[in-house]
């Protein structure tokens, strides 16, 4: 039986999009090559087929150049990064973005540079609701 389809890239689709958002446009063996510091290899023939599915999918471009093709991406980190966010709060915090954020603060480091940081966003956000 087929997997169902998600609305969000895989795994291994967040790989290559991750190797394209820091460099692109890349062939096929550049992103092979990039990913290559994973801990397991890919084959030429897989990551191709996985970017050609990713161009189905539109998050991928693809454009001859020369003998190769060279691929870029068309969705943005930052849209990814929501729109994951965004799902993970609905199905695991049942949409409160307050249960999100107290159990993000408690478990995981951070330092002065982020909280300061974070403060600001808050006050920023704060005096935009009165």
């Amino acid at each position: 039986m087929a997997r169902p389809s998600s609305e969000h890239p895989t795994e291994a689709e967040l790989r290559i999009l991750k190797v394209l958002w820091h460099e692109s446009p890349k062939t096929v063996d550049e992103v092979r090559q990039s990913l290559a510091d994973d801990d397991r290899e890919l084959t030429h023939s897989s990551v191709i087929t996985l970017m050609n599915i990713m161009v189905r999918k539109g998050y991928l471009k693809r454009e001859k150049r020369g003998r190769a093709f060279e691929f870029t991406p068309l969705i943005e980190a930052q849209s990814v990064g929501r729109n994951l966010l965004g799902d993970l709060v609905e199905r695991v915090f049942d949409g409160s973005a307050h249960s999100v954020m107290l159990e993000l603060l408690e478990t995981h480091d951070i330092d002065s540079d982020e909280i300061k940081e974070i403060r600001k966003l808050i006050n920023r956000i704060a005096k935009e609701q009165s």
